[in-house]
C-alpha cells in the first residue's frame, strides 16, 4: 500500500511499509530492513522507519512490520556520494616505503 509520492525540495518521498528482522544471538547481532511494494533503495536515497525502538532479548529473533518512507536522492546527491566514495577508496591505496626502520 504505497501512498502517493510527495515532492519537497526536488526530492521524491514514497511512503510504504517494511519488514524488519532483528536477530540477537551468541553468533550475531543483526538487523535487516526490506521495503514492501518492490521498492529498492539506490545511491543517495534515505530510508526512515517509524515506530518505537526495537529491543530483542539475547538468544531471540524478531520480525515486525512498520511504516517507512523512502526519499529518493537527487542527481546531485548521487554524484556527490559516488565522487566521495572514489576518494575514500583511494585512501586504501596509500602506501609508503621507507629505507629505515620505524
Amino acid at each position: 500500500m504505497t501512498a502517493p509520492e510527495q515532492v519537497s525540495a526536488g526530492k521524491r518521498r514514497i511512503d510504504t511499509t517494511c519488514t524488519i528482522t532483528v536477530k540477537h544471538t551468541e553468533e550475531t547481532l543483526e538487523a535487516h530492513v526490506e521495503l514492501h511494494d518492490g521498492l529498492l533503495p539506490d545511491v543517495g536515497d534515505k530510508i526512515t522507519v517509524y515506530g518505537a525502538p526495537i529491543s530483542v532479548d539475547y538468544g531471540r529473533e524478531m520480525t515486525l512490520t512498520r511504516p517507512a518512507s523512502l526519499v529518493r536522492g537527487t542527481a546531485l546527491d548521487k554524484l556527490r556520494l559516488k565522487v566521495g566514495a572514489m576518494f575514500e577508496l583511494t585512501e586504501l591505496y596509500e602506501v609508503s616505503f621507507s629505507t629505515g626502520r620505524l
